[in-house]
């Protein structure tokens, strides 16, 4: 059985925020306008994200193009762009199919030390293959949720002002091609998996996702509140562009409090 810390905490409120399919550059505004709004008191709540992204390779801090085994132009052939990020590790794929988890969570507040909240990521992940009768694990090779020699999720955080963003990616029911493109996470010799591919069949998305709001409610002693990307000033995704660039000068155009019911509504 996996070991990791719990918060020892009462649970706290999280709004949730579940999304399409998701241009990277759109969700990655989104994130650090939420930080930015986490950091100013704007907004008084930690906020997670759930989306896809469509194909698309990004590269962490320590990522370099040398860990792409294929030329530049094959992907642009194939509209693949490669960007660049501020989270921790090197290169990686995200595409349909994979669930991505960003939380935007004030680590000081919740009295959670970045390695502490590094594992609880992970231990989400773990616990949601094992929902699904595979059994993953750590690996001291790599951070990330492993079966076997193989990964089946990545996780790449960055935190500013003491709080996190960026996360973790679950393979789902993706194409795991693109993986042979790269060296992943900047390994060599090292199988990428999804549930799909250990399970023999795919999966249901949608109940992927509620096995993983579970877990972070479980493990990181949260209650999740849905609402939406519109609730939280900004638009849907494919309009975030121009939503943010419309957003009063001092960030978030609503008073994100509101948006937590009080203990009568909840």
């Amino acid at each position: 059985m996996s070991t990791h810390p719990v918060t020892p905490f009462p649970r706290r409120k999280c709004l949730c925020v579940e999304l399409p399919q998701t241009g990277y550059r759109d969700a990655w505004k989104v994130q650090t306008e939420l930080v930015a709004a986490r950091w100013e008191k704007r907004l008084e709540t930690d906020v997670v994200l759930l989306l896809e992204h469509p194909p698309v390779f990004t590269l962490g801090r320590r990522g370099g193009m040398g860990n792409l085994t294929v030329s530049e132009n094959v992907l642009k052939e194939r509209g693949i762009a490669i960007i660049q990020v501020e989270r921790g590790g090197d290169i990686t794929f995200h595409g349909p199919g994979q669930l991505v988890i960003y939380p935007i969570i004030d680590l000081t507040s919740a009295h959670l030390g970045v390695a502490d909240y590094v594992e609880m990521l992970e231990e989400v992940a773990i616990r949601v293959a094992a929902d699904w009768g595979i059994t993953a694990g750590r690996n001291p090779l790599n951070r990330g949720v492993w079966v076997g020699n193989s990964k089946l999720g990545s996780i790449g955080i960055a935190v500013r002002r003491g709080i996190s963003f960026h996360g973790v990616a679950l393979n789902v029911n993706l194409s795991l091609d693109p993986f042979t493109w790269i060296h992943p996470c900047g390994l060599k010799g090292i199988g990428i998996t999804s549930l799909e591919k250990e399970l023999g069949q795919r999966v249901s998305m949608d109940d992927v996702r509620q096995n993983v709001k579970h877990h972070l409610e479980e493990i990181f002693r949260l209650e999740l509140v849905e609402t939406t990307i519109r609730k939280l000033g900004m638009a849907a995704p494919g309009e975030v562009n121009d939503a943010l660039s419309h957003l009063q000068p001092s960030g978030l155009s609503v008073p994100l409090g509101s948006l937590i019911p009080s203990p009568r509504e909840a």
